[in-house]
């Protein structure tokens, strides 16, 4: 009988009857590799049409069945790093008939969630976190004597760049721990990876010695079975063999104490099968290295850029055309393209600006300077930490760097800005993307915090602009000789508002604000984007003779004290706007000046409210938090109207 999911879509044969692990364990291990197929292709066919990330999760189905086969999950618990990688994970595990709402306002998550399934065990979103995680577990499971309990992480090589993966290596080698780590290796992250461990992983992938070590390993893990309580005593030979084996040079990851396996084909689920089968038997920290495309099984994103294929849109399932649609009128730019654009040009004129990323040079749009002046733009991998304190070590020899990094992402190095940056008031100029609600990647990756996290760090200018041009001009602001300390400049996901952005550069003086319209009754202050939306509700509401004052106010820190004088003493109503978190933002910052002045205005905050804001379409989390157009303007009016009903009273 077919099987006709909620979204319409059809799975195959085998994939329509599988409604947990429990079903595909019912299989006969010939069955795993239709099994693949079907799983890819139902991703396939969603992804073209709901859009979603695409890539990583095709590069890892046979692993995803054969984990699921072999490992008595969720007792047994695997944790994905970073996320993009488990939509066959979720397939498998009972989510396939709602997986269309993947993404979707008020649907599932695009990444693993506790509170989502038994079967994520760990919530993930950023990268790295996999191995400590999977290893807290391991030592817990050991602490209530669960010794049956397998613990796997899987990691891309991507993710192996950050320092926390090796904190969770370094501490796992000591621990006799149940882990499992899967090292995911396929040269990519969303860019192609960086640095001397993706050469090192190439090394031991293109070398004949190594495979011939392998060749001996599994040799040795085959006659596994036929020991049974000899088990110890084979494994110890095995790691006899591979030390005697491989490469003179040191295995980094048997220096670690990790007994290593690999590299094998990832895209071999019967191979997979039977390796991880055989692993189960070898206790202690073991790490199996498979090698995996991105894409694989679509004839487009495997020949096509990897990058572009992490998550394409919408697109022709048939010929592999990206879906795009194309404007009656020209469009404004994103804002990740208007500040790499103006990175060139800025570099051009001053010879000490450079570029950092953490692995997000596309994300980010520093590929443009990469591209034009590769010598001066440096993605240094998914390292947010030593991005950081990198730009600090530049910017204590005077050049001045731009380390530009998402806002959430930025979270992961808040030590280093402010140890390494702020202490010694070196000039690094941070430029924060996805500031604010990012959008379909949820709670992970919205950027609610960095207004409030960098408004309490002594020395730190923290900004935001309301349109491009006043991101080129903060920019430009920012890297004069007269800025002596650290300068951050926030901007959100998506396009602006300027369609005519390329506007000659001009000096903002620090600290200052714009009153960018007079009014009556009340005073709304904005800051960043979000000024855009107030412009299109006083509009409206002066349509219903309501005429709201409008003050951008750049800065949050030096805040525009001279401009909030004047608002304090004109209006007695204010209402503050801003795409971050409530507790400890620019709202904030407006109440703690009225306090310290002796104002007694009455202000009303709109923000993100003190919870955890769910994934949905930019438009929808506005409305959902408060300060959509709509939004703002039914504050206004319920404001007005319970002050009117004050004075009758």
């Amino acid at each position: 009988m077919e099987v006709v999911t909620g979204s319409g879509f059809i799975p195959g044969e085998l994939l329509g009857k599988i409604n947990s692990p429990a079903d595909l364990k019912k299989l006969k291990e010939t069955q795993l590799e239709q099994l693949s197929d079907e799983l890819r292709q139902y991703i396939i066919d969603l992804v073209s049409v709901k859009g979603g990330h695409f890539g990583a999760s095709l590069g890892v189905v046979e692993l995803t069945v054969a984990l699921h086969y072999i490992f008595n999950t969720p007792y047994d618990q695997l944790v994905w790093d970073v996320g993009h990688q488990a939509y066959g994970h979720k397939i498998l595990t009972g989510r396939r008939d709602i997986f269309h709402t993947n993404r979707v306002y008020n649907g599932i998550s695009g990444f693993p969630k506790r509170s989502e399934s038994d079967y994520d065990t760990f919530g993930v979103g950023h990268s790295s976190t996999s191995i400590s995680a999977a290893l807290g577990m391991a030592v817990a499971s050991k602490y209530n004597k669960q010794n049956d309990k397998f613990h796997i992480a899987v990691i891309g090589d991507g993710a192996m760049t950050a320092g926390l993966a090796f904190e969770g290596l370094n501490h796992a080698g000591v621990e006799n721990a149940n882990l499992l780590v899967v090292l995911n290796d396929n040269c990519m992250s969303i860019d192609p990876n960086v640095g001397a461990l993706k050469e090192y992983l190439t090394d031991i992938t293109t070398s004949h010695t190594y495979n011939k070590a392998k060749d001996k390993v599994w040799d040795l893990l085959g006659k596994i079975s036929k020991f049974g309580p000899n088990a110890q005593e084979i494994a110890s030979k095995i790691e006899n063999a591979v030390k005697t084996t491989l490469l003179k040079q040191s295995n980094l990851f048997e220096s670690l104490k990790f007994r290593y396996f690999g590299p094998i084909d990832g895209h071999d689920v019967m191979r997979l099968s039977k390796v991880l089968t055989d692993l189960k038997d070898i206790p202690g920290p073991k790490i199996l290295h498979i090698l995996t495309k991105k894409g694989k099984g679509y004839k487009f994103s495997e020949e096509g850029d990897e990058t572009v294929w992490h998550s394409p849109g919408l697109f022709n399932k048939d010929t592999g055309e990206i879906i795009k649609v194309i404007p009656k009128a020209p469009l404004p730019p994103k804002y990740q393209d208007v500040f790499g654009h103006t990175m060139v040009e800025l570099a051009e004129k001053n010879l000490k600006i450079t570029g950092i990323t953490p692995a997000m040079p596309s994300g980010c749009s520093l590929n443009i300077m990469m591209k034009a002046m590769p010598d001066r733009a440096f993605d240094v991998g998914i390292a947010e930490q030593h991005a950081v304190t990198f730009s600090a070590g530049m910017a204590s020899q005077g050049l001045i760097p731009f380390c530009n990094i998402y806002s959430s992402f930025m979270q992961r190095a808040y030590d280093q800005v402010i140890h390494d940056v702020a202490l010694q008031n070196l000039k690094v100029v941070f430029c924060l993307d996805r500031g604010g609600l990012a959008g379909a990647d949820g709670p992970t990756h919205h950027g609610a915090f960095d207004l409030a996290y960098f408004r309490c760090i002594p020395n730190m200018i923290v900004s935001a602009p309301m349109n491009e041009e006043e991101l080129r001009n903060l920019m430009y602001t920012a890297q004069l000789d007269e800025v002596k300390g650290p300068f951050s400049i926030r901007y959100p996901r998506g396009n602006g508002v300027m369609v005519n952005w390329k506007t000659p550069f001009k000096k903002i003086n620090i600290g200052e604000g714009r009153k960018i319209k007079s009014g009556n009754q009340i005073a709304i202050l904005s800051i960043g984007h979000p000024g855009n939306i107030v412009t299109n509700a006083v509009e409206e509401l002066n349509k219903q003779n309501i005429d709201p004052a409008h003050y951008d106010m750049r800065f949050i820190k030096p805040i525009d004290e001279k401009l909030l004088h004047e608002v304090f003493n004109q209006y007695e109503l204010v209402i503050t706007v801003e795409d971050g978190c409530i507790q400890g933002g620019m709202g904030s910052a407006v109440i703690e000046f009225m306090a310290d002045h002796n104002y007694n205005s009455k202000v009303v905050r709109l923000g993100i409210p003190d919870k955890f804001i769910e994934h949905g379409e930019q438009k929808e989390l506005y409305e959902e938090c408060g300060f959509s157009a709509n939004k703002i303007i039914e504050s206004i009016t319920q404001i007005l109207s319970q002050k009117k009903a004050n004075k009758t009273a």
